[in-house]
């Protein structure tokens, strides 16, 4: 069993073996993005009217949150777009880490309006203003099957979903779940004409947008530190690598994200003195697709220097 060294330099690293697997993104998700966006911003237009007439927070706050959808949804469009683009010049990868940065931007808009939304509702707890009840049952009830419309055609239909796409849907989810508070706000305000339900709502709203926010933030986040894949522990692929026949050592391993479903992984591998260096390598590539589905791999591979002789005088 080989030695399995978990030290990160930063010298070079000669390619010595290369699985570039980059493919273009789903032509259908580019669809399904695009159909929903048409969704959101037909309703919106209406919804903001709504509100300004009902004098409802909450649904000036969906608005306010299906406008970030819209926002979401075009950014993921041109994501998907930017990252199905091929690699050339000195994008050698292409621009697929495009995605990784709208997840974050989508992110960041649902963490700033969801702390908007947050004292605003604190504010009308305080003073609750009259609202009208029965307009916000009634666009809130359009809302929800505008969304579960949209959330359908974001779905996945089987397989990962990247992150890029993941985070529109979030926007959109956490849109069904506001549009939902607020009908229940608005029955509220009918039935008992409890007037703080519509700043209850807003609350409820801005916790749910505030905890999508964290999860896309920390998940794209991850990406762009470079941190190994989730789920995936680097140590765990250093010793399997080592516990390869033939192989001494292990180091200088480095386990990335590209973007989110392409890992990455170089290393420098050190094999006994007599080994054939090219027939590990490529079990050791075969070893990594198979067990990790790590299928882009840069690996240094060399003999290890036999020991110097020490000849007495």
């Amino acid at each position: 069993m080989g030695l399995y060294a978990g030290r990160v330099s930063s010298a070079g690293v000669h390619h010595a073996g290369h699985h570039h697997s980059l493919g273009d993104p789903a032509l259908g998700d580019r669809r399904r993005l695009g159909a929903a966006l048409v969704l959101i911003v037909c309703f919106m237009a209406g919804e903001v009217t709504a509100g300004i007439l009902a004098s409802s927070l909450a649904l000036l706050s969906d608005a306010a949150h299906m406008l970030t959808d819209a926002l979401a949804l075009g950014l993921a469009l041109v994501a998907a777009r930017l990252a199905g683009r091929p690699a050339g010049g000195n994008f050698t990868f292409g621009l697929r880490r495009s995605e990784i940065l709208s997840a974050q931007v989508n992110g960041a808009t649902l963490a700033v309006l969801g702390a908007l939304i947050l004292y605003g509702g604190v504010v009308r707890l305080v003073s609750p203003p009259a609202v009208d009840g029965a307009t916000m049952v009634a666009v809130a009830l359009a809302g929800i099957v505008v969304n579960l419309l949209a959330v359908r055609l974001l779905h996945p239909t089987g397989g990962s979903r990247s992150l890029n796409v993941e985070g529109a849907y979030q926007h959109v989810v956490s849109d069904l779940f506001a549009f939902m508070l607020t009908a229940a706000a608005g029955v509220l305000v009918l039935a008992a004409h409890f007037r703080r339900a519509d700043g209850i709502a807003a609350l409820a709203i801005a916790a749910i947008m505030l905890h999508s926010a964290y999860g896309l933030l920390r998940a794209s986040g991850r990406v762009l530190l470079e941190a190994s894949p989730e789920g995936l522990s680097a140590q765990e692929v250093g010793l399997t690598m080592a516990a390869l026949p033939g192989v001494v050592e292990v180091h200088d391993l480095h386990v990335w994200e590209l973007t989110s479903g392409f890992p990455a992984l170089s290393a420098h591998v050190v094999v006994g003195a007599s080994i054939d260096c090219h027939a590990t390598r490529a079990e050791l590539e075969q070893l990594l697709r198979d067990r990790f589905a790590i299928t882009h791999s840069t690996l240094q591979v060399e003999h290890a220097q036999p020991p110097l002789l020490k000849i007495d005088p």
